[in-house]
C-alpha cells in the first residue's frame, strides 16, 4: 500500500489514513514527502469513495519515492536517456524561479534513477541556489550537503529520501512566507517534468497498464482550479497563462483512462516538453 497526503490550493496539508487506491501523479510529482513504501501493483485511478468524506474535494497524491517504486514495474527505463543537459540560470521572474525550482527536483529523481552521482550533486546545487532566489535558501543548506555526499557514496535510496525532503521543506518555508501561490508552483513545475519524462518512457513502450498510469484528471483539475485562485498579476503571466491552457487540452485526454492513444501520449509529451523549455530557458513571463 501506499502512503499519500491530501492538498487543497490554499496550501493546507491534510493527512489521509493508509491510501487503498493512488493516484499516479507523473514520474515525480514532487508534491510532498512522506513515509515511503514499495507498492505491490501498478496503480489505478483514484477512487474517491475509498477515502473520508473531508477528502472528497482534496486530491490525494503519492510521494515521489512511491512513483518511481510503480514505474520500476513497467521495465527497466532507460533513465540516462531521459536526463537533461546544461545548468540552469536564476530567472528574474519569482513564478517562474518557482516552476523551475520544483522542475530541477523533479529532475533530481530522474538522475537518481540513472545513478549519475554527478549529475546528482549538480542538482543538489541548483536547489540551493533557486532556493535563495526566492528567499527559503536555509531550508535546504543541510539538504543540498546531504544530497552531495550521498550521492559520492552512491547512497541512492539516501538520496531520494534527501530530494524528498527538500521538497517539503521549501513548501514549508514558502507557506510560513505566504507565499501559498508560488508554493503551487513548485509542485506544477514538478508534476509538469515528471509527465513529459513519463509519456516519453510510455511512448517508447506504450501498453494499457503505462497509458493508465496518466489516468489523473483530479490532479489536473486542482492544478487549474490552483491557478484560477491566484491573483490576477499571477494568472496574467505568461508561462502561468500558457500552463494553465496546456492542463485544460490535455484534462479530456487524461479523463479517457485505459483508452489513452499513443497519439494521444505523444501530445501530451510535446505539451510538456515545451513548456517545460521554456521554464527552463524562458520565453514567458510577466
Amino acid at each position: 500500500m501506499l502512503h499519500g497526503k491530501a492538498l487543497r490550493c490554499e496550501g493546507n496539508f491534510h493527512m489521509i489514513p493508509t491510501v487503498r487506491r493512488t493516484l499516479l501523479t507523473g514520474v515525480m510529482t514532487t508534491l510532498l514527502s512522506g513515509g515511503v513504501l514499495l507498492a505491490d501493483n501498478p496503480p489505478r485511478k483514484i477512487d474517491i469513495s475509498d477515502f473520508p468524506a473531508k477528502a472528497v474535494d482534496e486530491v490525494v497524491v503519492p510521494v515521489p519515492s512511491e512513483i518511481f517504486a510503480v514505474l520500476d514495474k513497467l521495465g527497466n527505463p532507460n533513465w540516462k536517456a531521459e536526463l537533461r543537459e546544461g545548468k540552469v540560470r536564476t530567472p528574474e521572474d519569482r513564478a517562474r524561479t518557482a516552476l523551475l525550482l520544483g522542475n530541477v527536483i523533479a529532475e533530481g529523481f530522474v538522475a537518481v534513477e540513472a545513478e549519475d552521482a554527478e549529475r546528482v550533486k549538480e542538482l543538489g546545487r541548483q536547489v540551493l541556489t533557486l532556493a535563495e532566489a526566492i528567499n527559503v535558501r536555509k531550508s535546504v543548506i543541510s539538504r543540498s550537503k546531504s544530497i552531495t555526499d550521498k550521492a559520492e557514496q552512491r547512497d541512492w535510496r539516501g538520496v531520494r529520501a534527501e530530494f524528498d525532503g527538500a521538497l517539503q521543506d521549501v513548501r514549508a518555508a514558502m507557506d510560513e512566507l505566504n507565499d501559498h501561490d508560488l508554493s503551487q508552483l513548485v509542485s506544477l513545475g514538478g508534476w509538469l517534468r515528471g509527465t513529459e519524462v513519463l509519456t516519453d518512457i510510455i511512448g517508447k513502450g506504450f501498453s494499457k497498464d503505462g497509458a493508465e498510469l496518466l489516468h489523473q484528471p483530479e490532479l489536473v483539475n486542482y492544478f487549474d482550479r490552483c491557478i484560477g485562485s491566484m491573483p490576477g498579476r499571477l494568472r496574467r503571466n505568461l508561462l502561468v497563462a500558457e500552463i494553465r491552457d496546456l492542463l485544460r487540452k490535455i484534462g479530456p485526454i487524461v479523463n479517457d483512462g485505459e483508452h489513452i492513444s499513443p497519439e494521444n501520449i505523444a501530445m501530451i509529451r510535446s505539451l510538456t516538453k515545451s513548456v517545460n523549455g521554456r521554464i527552463v530557458s524562458g520565453g514567458g513571463g510577466q
